[in-house]
């Protein structure tokens, strides 16, 4: 056999070592090129993506900080009872219905033999204003009594009936990957021998073609999986909990070797949707120290959202095995996701005795009403641990437009500044509430030098709350920048920034 030289050896190995540092890799902080190109997508300020820094301007005092927004429940909540829905998902189609699917979790009577606690299955409600839904009896499964579902069920297999259907998503998709559908749910199932991540498609969201019906991963990932297009990688993402890496066939649930781990969040992704992903998830979210000090150890679930080049994840800290809480989450690149310090209850748990007291089940897809988003949540008044006592409905809660988180600016004033931008025409439209304070703009060029008649000084002072104020100099407009590398420097009194945008022409 012939030998290989070292010095062979030594030149191969630096030149592989050159080509992995190259290589684009997935925990690798993502930060945009400048001067950037904005579009004209609303861009969010509380990250240091768009903007470069912030500053107060007294340097003893306050500082300009990030704000969390908690979404305002809904006075008429809890909005749908009687069978302890849990996942969920939510749209408003063009002509103004409000649909949704979700888990309806039906409680087999005390007279049962079954040694189930209830039966699972995916529900259909809607409604004509977002707040009072109907569950129409649609009665579309021959054994719905002897498998106790609910009359509203649109998702149950008679072929595997003792199998349970949760956590239904629907699918935005490209057009090619429709099959001419005009909706696309994925779902998971429970129980073998169907058990895993499912696509089924339908052509009015009632009625469901099991014969598109397709396994797409088996995964016993019980939770509410999400599946985003990602159109920059034209692929699929899949964010999920993959207990089988952990969890040997076989294996008990003593603690020890069970693999329960700490319910890390995994990522998957694959080029084809209607396959099957033969691809190993891979954890990108863990508690950490922080967490550890709260006392939630693991996380149950997070559905993803993308929205305006940021995946949004409605991240569900659990506190074995009791309660689960609401929390806002994002990333920039699908990979590293970002929480903030304090971790802050998104949707706060009710008081005590109250229907949404206990877990808090949120989704990721807000659906947008006028200038506010509308999250719709399911909440429980007992423990995660006794299926038998606890009472789960759906509720709502609501928030400004693009308003999950600010930079705010103390009483004595402060700077954000955001980065170098090609201003991409149209006139700068602000989401600011300075109904408290004032907020002035000035527009610089990459080295903060004030361009002439872009000054603090040449325009009004804001003092109102708007979600999209358009700022003017003079009656002068951002879109004479057409085309200009420049910054943007908002000058915050007692004052929130949510987002600016370039807009339409």
């Amino acid at each position: 056999m012939k030998t290989v030289p070292p010095a062979a050896i030594s030149a191969l190995c630096s030149a592989l070592l050159a080509f992995l540092a190259l290589a684009p890799r997935a925990d690798a902080a993502t930060f945009p090129a400048e001067p950037m190109e904005i579009g004209h997508e609303p861009q969010f300020v509380f990250d240091l993506y768009t903007v470069d820094t912030t500053w107060g301007l007294k340097p003893k005092g306050e500082p300009v900080k990030r704000v969390l927004h908690q979404p305002k429940k809904h006075a008429a909540n809890p909005l749908i009872t009687g069978d302890d829905p849990s996942n969920l998902w939510a749209l408003r189609e063009a002509g103004g219905k409000f649909r949704m699917w979700y888990q309806a979790n039906v409680k087999y009577p005390e007279e049962s033999t079954n040694p189930r606690n209830y039966s699972v299955s995916v529900a259909y409600a809607e409604s004509r204003d977002g707040v009072h839904w109907e569950k129409p009896a649609l009665d579309l499964f021959p054994d719905a009594k002897k498998f106790n579902l609910a009359r509203n069920t649109v998702i149950h297999h008679l072929d595997a009936p003792q199998c349970g259907t949760h956590a239904p998503q629907m699918l935005e998709l490209p057009e090619k990957d429709r099959r001419g559908f005009r909706y696309v749910m994925h779902y998971l199932m429970t129980a073998a021998p169907l058990n895993g991540i499912h696509l089924i498609g339908s052509q009015d969201g009632i009625h469901w073609d099991f014969k598109s019906d397709l396994r797409i991963a088996k995964l016993s990932s019980d939770q509410h999986n999400t599946i985003q297009y990602d159109a920059a990688r034209d692929e699929y993402v899949m964010f999920c909990r993959s207990k089988h890496i952990y969890r040997a066939p076989g294996q008990t649930k003593e603690m020890l070797s069970s693999g329960e781990s700490r319910r890390g969040l995994s990522r998957m992704s694959s080029k084809e949707l209607w396959t099957e992903w033969n691809v190993r998830p891979q954890t990108i979210l863990m508690p950490d120290e922080r967490d550890a000090e709260l006392g939630y150890n693991y996380f149950m679930a997070m559905p993803v959202h993308q929205h305006a080049g940021i995946w949004w994840g409605h991240l569900a800290p659990f506190l074995w095995n009791d309660l689960y809480a609401s929390e806002i989450a994002w990333s920039r690149d699908g990979w590293n996701f970002e929480r903030l310090p304090a971790r802050q209850h998104l949707i706060e748990f009710g008081p005590a005795g109250a229907w949404d007291h206990s877990m808090v089940v949120g989704t990721a897809r807000w659906v947008e009403v006028g200038d506010e988003w509308w999250i719709y949540y399911a909440g429980f008044d007992g423990a995660h641990d006794d299926p038998k006592a606890r009472t789960g409905a759906i509720g709502l809660a609501t928030l400004r437009k693009e308003g999950f988180v600010s930079q705010h600016g103390p009483k004595t004033g402060g700077v954000v500044c955001t980065r170098a931008l090609r201003w991409p025409g149209g006139a700068l439209l602000v989401n600011a509430d300075a109904h408290a304070g004032e907020m002035k703009v000035r527009v610089s060029d990459e080295l903060r030098k004030p361009i002439k008649g872009f000054n603090y000084d040449d325009a009004p002072a804001f003092t109102g709350d708007n979600v999209a104020h358009e700022v003017k100099w003079n009656s002068k407009s951002l879109d004479e920048l057409k085309g200009k590398v420049i910054r943007l420097e908002f000058q915050l009194k007692d004052a929130d920034l949510y987002t600016f945008r370039a807009g339409d022409k």
